[in-house]
Parts: C-alpha cells; structure tokens; sequence
C-alpha cells in the first residue's frame, strides 16, 4: 500500500478535519483516515478530486515534486 505524506499536511493547511473532508469526498470518516495513514492505497479517482480541491497536482500528493502548483 502506498503512503501519502502530504494528505494530512494539505488537510490541516486548510483548517479542515477529516470528517470534514471525508463528507466531502462522500465517504466514512474511517476510510479517509487509512488514506491518509497509508494503510489503504487512494482509488484514483478520490486521488484526482483531492488534486481539484487542493487546486495542486497528483504528483505533489504523491510526493513525486516538491511544486505545489497545478499543471497549466
């Protein structure tokens, strides 16, 4: 499983609890916490809402780049 190391980062940047954010994303409080703790791998598609929410890139998520900005 993967391990998301700057979902909870972004998270608290944003002043937002996890129930929060998982009501947004329309899930249990419960499933967004094992994302963000790595011991459930992200479906993409919840990957690429967080993105759009975060106004950032997956890759950034992922830890991939250290750029924070969207691609244009």
């Amino acid at each position: 499983m993967g391990y998301y190391p700057r979902l909870k980062d972004l998270r608290e940047d944003h002043d937002l609890k996890q129930r929060e954010l998982a009501e947004m994303l329309g899930m249990p409080q419960p499933q967004y916490s094992r994302y963000e703790r790595g011991v459930r791998d992200i479906p993409t598609e919840v990957l690429l809402r967080l993105a759009d929410y975060y106004n950032t890139s997956t890759d950034y998520i992922l830890g991939r780049t250290n750029h924070s900005a969207p691609p244009k």
